[in-house]
């Protein structure tokens, strides 16, 4: 009878001494929780998906994470991804999760739905390295084709106003009429009840373009209903920036709706002193209760494609038209004397070619390989476009590094990639790309708080996590909160790094230990572990159970 007594209190406190209360305990990490407030050294607790505990945590984990001397934060939101391509070939969202982001946000003026079977065939005839089936119509169902098809971020999007116009217009340089008005009202509801964040405009490329200030008011006004954003890539960031900012802010008053910028720049040398104007603008509309905001990459060079410096009327109907219309050798000639470049050729790097034989070019500068041709630079960009049959993907150094600074240290401006999230190998590399890819969001960490000290870290963390969050009206994520969804990063403030370059642009941030997207353990001691935890987060407008 001892015996069996002595068993039964052994057996009984080694059941108790074994017993685990989370599925994660960070412990002793710097707590950083969004809100911009003091940071203090505690303990963070994770059950399932959810934040359970903060401060002191007593219980145990199944997995104990030491954090003394890190940083322990909310996952970064990337206001501005172009990943919504690159996750359909690789969902582990490399170069953006080991920099902290847990979260992409799509759709800059064009997003993946809704589709018409011609839109669907036209993408798969574009598609140059990576290939991948269409077997969604809507934006709402893309997005949750990437739920389910296992990717390691979350994922959202906003509709864009260029999709909306190809859809139902096409590519034609003109007003809507009003049913073709109604029709996209009509769409844009339908995204917006499947769970988009808003409707966004980008207004420098076709068909996004053809839409005037009453069609874009129209559309925001629809959002508006759903408590959406209207963000845009504004129909200028040079010579007409402060013009642009006007009609911002104007759709945003007249929609009744959150408006942001996209990736706020001041283009050209000539334009730099026009920021301050630009940022007083919005101050402004602030000021009298309009919520206004922006975003902005790390960098003082922007990426887009070559043929941005064509003159507007040849880029009428999209790429196929205005390649069809540059083999014309009158059309030819009257292009290449009407170019006026709005960034010098020495300034315009080369970084992607959809012919395998003109990669040789990548990492030259126009002018430089305009001297080697014996062309002159405009020729050479009409020339090379039509023989890579492509806009031809380039980087500008078009911006000045002190507005950059002013920019980052500005309350209501969040940061973004303007970029797809890559893995360095395989597929990815055999193009050049911008390191903002993979370096934007570490930058704010490694340059402007430790080097530059224009942002405390709290500042910092809170642009880059709640700021966010509440601008698109996000639910449960944002913030290091009990009940909060566990999107956590840790990372070492003194090691934190970009080591992308535009000579070398593949190289993996440096610095960010631990991610976890809903509680699943996406990178463990600076690896990736291949889970896919990452899920469709929806707008405030969406309708479904």
């Amino acid at each position: 009878m001892k015996t069996f007594l002595y068993l039964l209190i052994t057996l009984t406190l080694f059941s108790c001494s074994t017993q685990v209360d989370y599925d994660v305990v960070i412990r002793n990490g710097t707590i950083y929780d969004g809100s911009g407030d003091p940071s203090y050294v505690g303990d963070v607790a994770i059950k399932e998906d959810r934040i359970v505990k903060l401060g002191v945590v007593e219980g145990k984990g199944v997995t104990e994470i030491d954090a003394t001397g890190m940083a322990v934060s909310p996952g970064f939101i990337n206001m501005l991804s172009w990943a919504n391509v690159s996750l359909l070939e690789d969902g582990r969202s490399q170069s953006d999760i080991r920099q902290g982001v847990t979260l992409e946000v799509m759709g800059e003026g064009s997003s993946m739905g809704p589709l018409t079977q011609e839109m669907k065939d036209e993408m798969i005839a574009d598609q140059v390295d990576i290939k991948y089936d269409i077997t969604w119509t809507t934006l709402g169902e893309y997005l949750q084709y990437l739920e389910d098809k296992g990717v390691s971020t979350n994922v959202a999007s906003f509709v864009g106003n260029g999709t909306l116009r190809k859809y139902v217009i096409g590519y034609e340089g003109r007003d809507a009429t009003p049913d073709e008005m109604e029709k996209m009202k009509q769409l844009t509801r339908q995204a917006m009840e499947e769970g988009a964040v808003g409707i966004s405009s980008s207004l420098l490329y076709t068909p996004s373009m053809h839409a005037d200030t009453e069609e874009l008011i129209a559309l925001a006004s629809v959002v508006a209903e759903y408590d959406g954003m209207y963000v845009s890539h504004i129909r200028n960031e040079g010579d007409y920036l402060l013009e642009a900012i006007d009609e911002l802010i104007e759709i945003g008053a007249k929609g009744g709706l959150h408006a942001e910028v996209y990736h706020l720049k001041a283009s050209g040398q000539q334009n730099w002193d026009k920021m301050d104007i630009a940022i007083q603008k919005i101050d402004s509309a602030r000021n009298a209760g309009q919520p206004v905001t922006a975003d902005i990459y790390t960098y003082n060079a922007s990426s887009t494609g070559l043929h941005v410096q064509l003159p507007n009327w040849v880029r009428e109907g999209g790429i196929d038209q205005m390649i069809e219309r540059l083999k014309d050798p009158e059309i030819r000639d009257k292009v290449i004397s009407e170019i006026e470049f709005r960034n010098p050729p020495n300034t315009i790097l080369l970084v992607g070619f959809k012919n395998e034989d003109l990669r040789v070019h990548i990492g030259k500068y126009l002018n430089e390989l305009a001297e080697e041709l014996g062309k002159t630079p405009a020729e050479t960009v009409v020339d090379i476009i039509i023989e890579d049959d492509s806009r031809i993907q380039v980087v500008y150094f078009s911006m000045s590094e002190e507005n950059i600074l002013k920019k980052a240290a500005i309350p209501w401006v969040s940061f973004c990639s303007d970029a797809g999230s890559y893995t360095n190998e395989g597929v990815f590399i055999k193009q050049s790309t911008h390191p903002r890819a993979y370096g934007s969001f570490i930058r704010v960490i490694g340059k402007f708080v430790r080097e530059d000290q224009i942002l405390s870290m709290e500042e910092a963390i809170r642009k880059l996590t709640s700021l966010p969050a509440i601008n698109l009206k996000i639910k449960d994520r944002g913030m290091l909160k009990e009940d909060y969804f566990a999107d956590v990063v840790i990372f070492d403030p003194v090691e934190v790094d970009d080591k992308a370059t535009f000579e070398d642009p593949h190289q993996y941030a440096v610095g960010v230990k631990h991610v976890f997207v809903n509680g699943g353990h996406v990178l463990k001691d600076g690896e990736h572990t291949g889970a896919t935890p990452g899920r469709f987060v929806k707008g405030p407008g969406w309708k479904g159970d």
